[in-house]
């Protein structure tokens, strides 16, 4: 069956290094470039309007959608199959744990990988690379360790702190647990999250 990785996390926690570190590594890895309507970044979207969003969801075509930073993102069926079809595994960065379990009901053998750094990292992080909304990003943070917490027995394949890891070692840890066919299990979400 192919597969596919899920990165979940708060903002700073790595997903683009260690995205980039997995497409650097092996070439079949290829970023799963979610549709954005709204201001902010464009790189790593595919640039749409919030019309084609609900087109697409009225029509089934999408696995999951949310509303972050004032913009709105979809996760569409038929990015992620054409991904697949073309021989290479999606990788998606998700901030919800509600939108990795659906995302997760597409048919891929998913690694999910709860990615975690403490609030000061993400903080220093978030500075350090200049973004311009660094207070939505921490609240951010926060959101995300209460979603955590309030769905602590969501099954994670991996968890990996990245304060702990470089974006390396994360990364040979994913294609590890992809060449082992491992799977997803209850984790210690509060013990992670303090």
């Amino acid at each position: 069956m192919p597969s596919g990785v899920i990165l979940y996390g708060p903002p700073g926690s790595g997903k683009d290094a260690i995205s980039n570190e997995l497409t650097r590594l092996r070439s079949e890895f290829a970023l799963f470039e979610r549709l954005k309507a709204g201001p902010g970044r464009t790189t790593g979207y595919r640039i749409t309007t919030v019309d084609h969003i609900e087109a697409l969801s009225r029509a089934g075509g999408l696995l999951y959608r949310n509303a972050r930073y004032d913009a709105e993102y979809a996760i569409d069926r038929h990015g992620v199959a054409a991904l697949v079809d073309a021989g290479r595994i999606p990788v998606l960065h998700m901030g919800q744990v509600v939108g990795a379990s659906a995302v997760a009901a597409f048919p891929l053998h998913w690694i999910r990988v709860l990615l975690w750094c403490p609030l000061e990292v993400t903080e220093s992080r978030s500075i350090r690379r200049g973004d311009k909304d660094v207070d939505a990003r921490v609240k951010v943070w926060h959101e995300t360790r209460e979603d955590l917490l309030a769905q602590e027995t969501e099954p994670w394949t991996l968890t990996l702190r990245t304060d702990q890891m470089s974006p390396a070692e994360s990364a040979n840890t994913i294609i590890d647990a992809l060449a082992s066919a491992a799977s997803a299990k209850s984790q210690n979400i509060r013990e992670l999250v303090g």
